[in-house]
């Protein structure tokens, strides 16, 4: 019918029109410099080390950027490092649509964690997610313990994207974000809603806390049945 057609063009327009809801995790052992990554590509500031304070359990923030011509807003959820908070913040995987893996170019323990993160990573995120890793600290070269080759290589080995970065200096901040957005953008699958047929609901894709992309693989789906026959 044409109402119906009309209908359904103003709802891909809106929908065209409307940001992409994206949820980013970073993740990485303490003191990297994850929250000092996440302020600076936030709030354009930097807090010194001695300044800087442990998060306890996993810090948030919303943040509007725009990214090959598509709005999007980010919910980017800043993780403990320290073992004592992982039971918190495992849960927080849900819904994450990207991964931000940082570790400190000056301390190599931190390098070589990286392979447990991505075990992690592989117990509680699609294989689709994508990754990028960051080797944050640029501006202390004098004390760097991690190469650029080794950290590339490391990325091409686990299929993700690498930038090396500065919280300090902002180096490379802008990038990380830009271009891990830019790889979930080109993966409609991971923040499109579906679009149902004429009296269908569907509801698995981008209807949960208002985030695309999530699926609660343990919902009970007879709460969706209305009693009536589907035959």
């Amino acid at each position: 019918m044409p109402p119906t057609d009309l209908m359904k063009k103003s709802s891909t327009a809106t929908t065209a029109n409307s940001p992409v809801n994206v949820k980013l995790l970073l993740i990485g052992n303490a003191s990297v410099g994850k929250s000092s990554l996440l302020l600076r590509f936030s709030d354009e500031q930097w807090l010194p080390e001695d300044e800087a304070s442990a998060t306890i359990g996993v810090d948030f923030r919303v943040h509007k950027m725009e990214v090959n011509g598509r709005k999007v807003k980010l919910s980017i959820w800043d993780t403990a490092g320290q073992e004592r908070f992982r039971t918190i913040t495992s849960s927080y995987y849900r819904g994450a649509q990207g991964i931000i893996l940082v570790y400190d170019v000056a301390n190599r323990e931190t390098f070589e964690a990286l392979p447990k993160w991505f075990s992690e990573i592989d117990t509680y995120v699609s294989i689709t997610v994508p990754k990028i890793i960051v080797g944050n600290k640029v501006d202390k070269e004098n004390s760097r313990q991690v190469s650029t080759n080794e950290g590339s290589a490391f990325a091409s080995r686990q299929n993700a994207l690498f930038v090396e970065a500065s919280a300090k200096t902002a180096i490379g901040v802008r990038e990380v974000f830009e271009e891990l957005v830019a790889r979930i953008l080109e993966t409609p699958e991971l923040w499109a809603p579906v679009a149902p047929e004429a009296g269908v609901s569907f509801g698995k894709r981008g209807e949960e806390d208002g985030m695309p992309g999530t699926i609660d693989v343990g919902r009970d789906t007879s709460a969706q049945d209305d009693g009536s026959c589907g035959c």
